[in-house]
């Protein structure tokens, strides 16, 4: 195929995803932006160039073992609705940006483990980009025809496909100087990226199987006599096993922890709830995207057998074999976009990392300090931009120098290897409290040198045909320090082996530390937070601890360098709000020296963050007894305050109600007196029957104030209990009897189960006042067709439980307890006006509990309501 028809074909397709990306941006509101499904397809940038030709090269070399790649991540992405939904609430509370930043914020900001874990992702990723270009390079070069590499950069067609790229991830993914803002442009063109990748890959597999081959079962057959088939379909053992499993366990990992997982999955994130379409969608996507790599490999295998041809090309090469032209390039334009959405998405990530936690903390951040905010602004911006330019050229530079003659999946995995040693620091820092910021670096250095080791000094010393007996001999000759059976270890294959020690020295290294050396104050407050994320979040600011001397106009000025005058006032404008500060208050508390850091850590770094802020206020040091005393006591203010605004609520409820009850009948009252005394000439009958609804209505006003102080007596113990031994079946009958005749009214069945006659101690009035009370209620709710009211007595050892039951709708799990309350008033009434004033259970209440009993709500089975109360024996 013509050169400049491919080069052309690519220019259009940049073109169509360059003008995708913008619309995306200015259209950044709409609801095709905006979505699950955008969001669930960003995620497939985990299929790489790796996925769309190396794991056909593998399974044509390996069988099964492909899968494992796939087999980690459909394992715990289930998890995220938990996992994940930590994690971004986290990212989204503290104003995270990127990976080292969660994990530098975590130990305290720690600026040095920032850096760190920035230098480990460099170390990772640079070469799995290089991955990505080695694989444009070599199918451009494939269906072109042209099978000589370019000696000179300006004859390199994939050198300026990096320069596009650089420009799309530049132009895109420096927006915003906060970095924690949403990319809408890049992450709309990755979803559409993805779904072109998945379509054409669908495509190549159904052309194998179902074009050239009869369908799975004539590849297999045909597949099945060549050499090593049966072997090759195998777990192979013991060793195999453990293979399976390790390598399942770096694809965990790696879904999680790869630079652009986490910038797609938790930075990019718009609602958590998205996570329910993703535990689904997406394992349904990779799935999809494995159902025919087999069949692609087997099939290569086939009409390729007895010749040199580089499996990961299988998926390009079969339908130029067959001389389809055309399904090639779409084959070869879906491993493009597998390709480009890698680079675009990891470069953005990696630049954030760079500027936020390397060279903007070791280099610029004193004349950061000193510049105004529109030069702060722009310089943060192209150092950004640069670093995606230099990430990208020194990845294409790796690719032309390390990486041409190793295959996709080896480099790959590579990156894998050292990418799980953040695992120990994330993992341990998200679920355990004493991880600490030395334990974290200490981890990672072991864990990446004893990598550097096992794996890629041999890969180096084999790459670049280095004559060495380092290898098969070990350090100094000495065979327990073989880089590839380390320790006399011969179970692994070389990339499982350098997991499995690097991470085993690691964990022990974090874990032993973590344990003798206690993390500073500040690390033990965010590791507070961050462990136990969902009873800090609703506190916000509240859940940092901070002591010390701090002045709003210090604060204020550092604020204004980096986010300008208007944001500035704008962001403090809201913090004053929401915690109702007073705007003309003059030192600044704990949670606004939190809210300033935030504010900051978007722009320029959790690290960096700290540092500026410090410089302006004067912290002092905590004890963790008092981190967490400080903690808990703010937690409880919060409850506190909810508790106190939910009953100042049901209070203005209650006082709502007993307004309307008294209006209501003093109006009557009034009413019907102004008729009797305007008219004389009103019949005796008439005047009887006015009267007499005048006695009723002032009864009835009588009644409701007499409760009111009822209330306040018992709550304030002035009431003084009238205590005898009485019949508790006889005082039950007696409560009965008023309602018999509206049982018979309403068709309501009074079942008495099981009343036992037995003697107790207590206030027969107030007892009988309690019951009717419940009775009442049960009256109210009990089923309109064929209500039913059961009473029942129980004698436990030292005490009787007298229970009444309705069968009516029951109540709801969150009022059980607050229908006791004072002024409540339950939910599942009808919508007309409720007939209590929400006294009758909270009087019922004060009662049992002056006769030192207990009272509860719970729901009868199979539908109903049941309200139960004890009176101990023998008391008096």
């Amino acid at each position: 195929m013509s050169s400049f028809l491919v080069i052309a074909v690519i220019l259009v397709y940049l073109a169509v995803i360059f003008y995708v990306a913008y619309w995306a941006e200015k259209n950044s509101k709409s609801r095709w932006v905006n979505n699950p499904y955008i969001y669930t397809l960003s995620l497939a940038v985990y299929c790489t160039a790796w996925t769309y030709y190396g794991s056909v090269g593998l399974a044509a070399t390996s069988g099964l073992k492909f899968l494992t790649i796939y087999l980690g991540p459909i394992i715990i992405i289930p998890t995220w609705v938990i996992l994940m939904r930590k994690i971004i609430r986290i990212s989204k509370g503290n104003k995270i940006s990127t990976l080292a930043d969660f994990i530098s914020l975590r130990y305290g900001n720690d600026r040095f483990l920032g850096a760190l874990v920035t230098l480990i992702c460099v170390l990772a990723i640079v070469p799995y980009i290089s991955l990505q270009l080695k694989a444009i390079s070599e199918t451009f070069n494939v269906i072109t025809n042209h099978h000589i590499s370019a000696i000179s950069i300006l004859d390199d067609t994939t050198f300026y496909i990096a320069i596009l790229l650089a420009i799309f991830a530049a132009f895109f993914g420096t927006q915003h100087t906060d970095a924690s803002e949403r990319h809408k442009g890049i992450i709309t063109a990755i979803a559409l990226e993805s779904v072109i990748k998945l379509v054409f890959f669908l495509v190549i597999g159904f052309y194998v199987t179902f074009y050239l081959f009869n369908g799975p079962t004539d590849i297999y057959n045909q597949a099945s006599v060549l050499p090593n088939f049966k072997t090759q379909q195998t777990i192979d053992g013991l060793n195999g096993g453990f293979n399976w499993f390790l390598l399942s366990l770096l694809s965990m990992i790696a879904i999680v922890l790869l630079p652009r997982q986490f910038q797609v999955t938790v930075i990019e994130n718009e609602r958590e709830k998205y996570l329910k379409k993703v535990i689904w969608l997406f394992p349904l996507y990779l799935l999809l995207f494995n159902v025919f790599v087999i069949f692609i490999a087997w099939g290569g295998n086939i009409i390729f057998q007895n010749q040199q041809v580089d499996a990961d090309l299988f998926t390009l090469l079969l339908p130029l074999n067959n001389n389809n032209e055309f399904l090639a390039l779409l084959v070869f334009l879906g491993g493009f976009s597998a390709a480009i959405s890698m680079v675009v998405i990891s470069s953005l990530a990696l630049a954030t990392m760079l500027s936020n936690n390397l060279i903007i903390p070791y280099g610029f951040l004193k004349r950061f300090s000193k510049s105004e905010s529109e030069e702060n602004t722009e310089s943060i911006k192209n150092i950004r931009r640069i670093s995606i330019f230099l990430l990208i050229i020194i990845a294409y530079f790796f690719y032309k120098s390390f990486t041409l003659d190793r295959p996709l999946v080896s480099i790959g995995l590579i990156s894998f290897v050292v990418i799980a040693q953040l695992a120990p620091a994330f993992f341990g820092g998200l679920f355990w409290r004493r991880g600490s910021s030395k334990a974290a670096k200490y981890g990672i250095i072991t864990g990446f040198l004893i990598t550097v080791y096992t794996l890629l000094i041999p890969l180096i010393i084999d790459s670049q045909s280095i004559v060495t007996s380092f290898v098969d001999e070990g350090l100094f000759g000495i065979n327990i320090l073989k880089p590839y059976e380390l320790f006399g270890l011969q179970l692994f294959e070389p990339v499982t082996h350098a997991f499995f020690w690097s991470l085993l020295f690691n964990v022990i290294i974090y874990s032993l530390v973590s344990v003798n050396k206690l993390g500073s104050y500040r690390e033990r407050n965010f590791a507070e937070m961050f462990v136990d994320s969902t009873k800090y979040a609703a506190l916000q600011e509240g859940a940092y601890v901070w002591k010390g001397e701090a002045y709003v106009r210090d604060i204020r000025k550092v604020l204004t360098r980096f986010l300008g005058e208007n944001r500035t006032e704008r962001a403090l404008n809201l913090f004053y709000m929401k915690y109702d500060i007073d705007k003309k208050t003059q030192v600044a508390d704990a949670r606004l020296v939190n809210f300033s850091e935030k504010l900051l850590t978007g722009s320029i770094g959790s690290a960096s963050a700290r540092i500026l802020i410090a410089s302006v206020v004067k912290e002092e040091e905590i004890s963790l007894t008092e981190v967490l005393n400080i903690l808990d006591e703010t937690q409880k203010a919060k409850e506190s305050n909810k508790e106190l605004k939910e009953r100042d609520k049901q209070k203005d409820e209650f006082l709502d109600t007993v307004a309307h009850e008294l209006k209501t009948p003093i109006t009557s009252i009034r009413a019907l007196s102004e008729i009797l005394l305007a008219d004389d000439e009103i019949d005796n009958t008439t005047k009887k029957k006015f009267l007499t609804s005048i006695v009723n209505e002032s009864e009835r006003v009588s009644r409701l104030i007499n409760n009111i102080l009822d209330l306040e007596k018992l709550a304030t113990g002035k009431e003084k209990l009238d205590l005898n031994e009485n019949s508790i079946k006889n005082t039950i009958l007696k409560s009965i009897d008023p309602f018999r005749q509206l049982a018979v009214n309403k068709g309501i069945k009074i079942n008495l189960n099981e009343i036992n006659d037995v003697e107790v101690v207590y206030d027969e009035d107030r007892i009988q006042q309690v019951i009717v009370n419940l009775l009442s209620n049960a009256f109210k709710f009990s089923n309109e067709e064929n209500g039913e009211v059961k009473i029942s007595t129980y004698v436990n050892q030292n005490k009787v439980e007298i229970s009444v039951e309705d069968n009516g709708k029951g109540i709801e799990n969150d009022e059980l307890l607050a229908i006791f309350n004072k002024f409540y008033q339950s939910k599942n009434q009808t919508l007309l006006k409720p007939i209590g004033s929400g006294l009758g259970l909270a009087i019922s209440k004060q009662i049992i509990e002056s006769h030192n009993g207990k009272i509860w709500a719970e729901n009868s089975i199979p539908h109903g309501a049941r309200l139960t109360f004890t009176l101990p024996l023998n008391t008096k």
